[in-house]
């Protein structure tokens, strides 16, 4: 897969993970950005032709000050769609990315194929609260987000030693950069009303959860399920909140045989 850079009529430039060939599949990526290897693309784009933006304030992407709230990141999904020339592509949301690829699917909902939300935030439970990544120091994060926090550590640093105390600063100043960009939909709490909007969703809908997720429970699945009815859902084993870089090979096949 190759990166190109593109730039909205808004005005945002970004990059944009690029590969293989067939039917078209948008990836957006949650708050903890694309890692240094996403092998669960190079996996998809042996099937489809794989489209995975960076948001703005992530990597090399920049306009993040143009975006300010969950409309705008909702009508910035669709501009990148249509930068990229493509035509009702299929949609999947990792976490923040399934939050907003929900609501870009709610806004136009005859204008995707499928929709795939996995480990997706934007819907609340008082009995699960989600706990604030905001709030954690970066070698805490991966606690949360991997079953195997140590392997997890790794492919969110890249390998970085974060006893290293210049590693450990880049990496924060990244975190933070990427954070403050995701906080706008998402502090304090990943609720701006999704809910009272999915009435609109038509696509069909496949909610993927890794089975030991302790960023957002798998009991948002259910509720998931609860809000589009037609919705299938599909848990897997061995993984966390970040699913498709613990188990690739899982995620890909359930999108396989979803996507057709």
């Amino acid at each position: 897969m190759k990166w190109q850079t593109l730039e909205t009529k808004k005005g945002t430039r970004g990059r944009v993970l690029e590969g293989g060939s067939g039917a078209p599949v948008v990836f957006f990526h949650g708050a903890a950005g694309l890692l240094a290897d996403n092998p669960f693309l190079d996996r998809l784009a042996q099937r489809y032709h794989v489209f995975a933006p960076e948001w703005p304030g992530y990597g090399e992407s920049t306009g993040e000050e143009l975006l300010e709230d969950m409309l705008d990141f909702a009508l910035h999904g669709w501009d990148l769609v249509d930068a990229l020339a493509l035509r009702r592509p299929h949609l999947i949301g990792h976490s923040m990315g399934g939050m907003i690829a929900a609501e870009m699917a709610c806004l136009a909902p005859r204008d995707l194929d499928r929709l795939a939300l996995v480990a997706a935030a934007g819907v609340w439970l008082d009995d699960h609260p989600i706990p604030d990544i905001f709030a954690m120091l970066p070698q805490e994060i991966a606690e949360v987000l991997f079953v195997d926090p140590a392997r997890g550590a790794a492919l969110l640093t890249g390998g970085a030693d974060l006893a290293d105390i210049e590693a450990l600063k880049d990496f924060y100043i990244v975190t933070q950069r990427r954070l403050a960009m995701a906080g706008k939909i998402l502090f304090p709490i990943p609720n701006r009303r999704l809910s009272k909007r999915l009435y609109r969703l038509t696509a069909e809908t496949l909610v993927l959860w890794g089975a030991a997720d302790r960023l957002i429970a798998p009991a948002y699945a259910a509720a998931w399920k609860a809000l589009i009815p037609a919705a299938r859902v599909q848990t897997i084993e061995g993984a966390g909140h970040m699913l498709p870089y613990e188990q690739p090979e899982a995620f890909v096949d359930a999108l396989v045989r979803f996507l057709g």
